[in-house]
């Protein structure tokens, strides 16, 4: 697996904002350029996304994200990631996404998120 998209992932689950930002600006480029389906516009920059992934831990305090699948094909890596934790009812819960990632010098430079793994037809 990618190491910087592993990296990125990781700082979902930091709550201080200073060592989220820091593992983030580990993972990504300055010019970072992230969507997910739960932005209505892309995300841009290193300080705005730390913004955007410390709500993942304010809103589901003790989560986690993690890389569990990845491969990559013509500079594209294709990352599935589990978001865990302790849902409403007490019972352990697992959430997927699916993630498209280019790098530029070994950092993420765009990321494409998706719900789930897809759709088989």
């Amino acid at each position: 697996m990618s190491d910087y998209i592993s990296a990125f992932f990781e700082a979902w689950q930091i709550e201080d904002p200073k060592a989220r930002l820091e593992k983030i600006t580990s993972a990504v480029t300055e010019a970072i350029q992230y969507d997910d389906p739960r932005t209505s516009d892309t995300i841009q920059g290193i300080n705005t996304l730390s913004d955007y992934v410390g709500m993942f831990s304010a809103n589901a305090p003790g989560w986690a994200a993690k890389v569990v699948a990845s491969d990559t094909s013509n500079g594209m890596t294709r990352s599935t990631v589990a978001f865990s934790g302790i849902g409403p009812d007490g019972s352990e819960q697992t959430q997927y996404g699916q993630y498209f990632v280019e790098q530029e010098n070994g950092l993420i430079s765009r990321m494409v998120g998706f719900v789930g793994v897809g759709k088989l037809e």
